[in-house]
């Protein structure tokens, strides 16, 4: 009698232990119901610094930027390839021929043009893109 008791004592000791080990590997993932996520678009976090001027457009704003990716990262649809042409229309005189190059500095500006106010990475490109600088720091 002592026999059998030994054996299921230590038997049952032994299927305890493994019980446990095998508890501690198993793993459960639950996402729950429904659709997965998807990741996020990855978008460029760089530019270039390749000077292919194109001309593009974001509402009623046309704008020219010194590649396709900066005009893209800045959210406008590319209108045309070269920079974009005063067509008449209420510019201002002025005459913005003259292509300006700015510097990829970050120091934010807050710029007015024709009431409307916008937020520029820095004074030279809001000046660039006809803008009035009214204060440091984002609108």
């Amino acid at each position: 009698m002592k026999y059998l008791a030994a054996i299921f004592s230590r038997q049952g000791f032994v299927i305890l232990l493994l019980s446990a080990l095998l508890a501690a590997c198993t793993v459960v993932v639950d996402d729950g119901p429904g659709p997965r996520p998807r990741p996020p678009r990855p978008e460029p976090q760089y530019c270039s610094k390749q000077y292919e001027p194109v001309c593009a457009r974001r509402g009623g704003d046309r704008q020219t930027f010194a590649n396709a990716c900066l005009a893209d990262r800045a959210g406008y649809r590319i209108v045309r390839d070269g920079p974009c042409r005063d067509g008449g229309g209420g510019g201002g005189g002025g005459g913005g021929e003259e292509q300006t190059f700015c510097t990829r500095e970050y120091a934010p500006v807050c710029a007015r043009r024709h009431g409307e106010m916008r937020t520029f990475p820095n004074s030279c490109e809001a000046r660039a893109a006809d803008y009035r600088v009214v204060g440091d720091g984002p609108c």
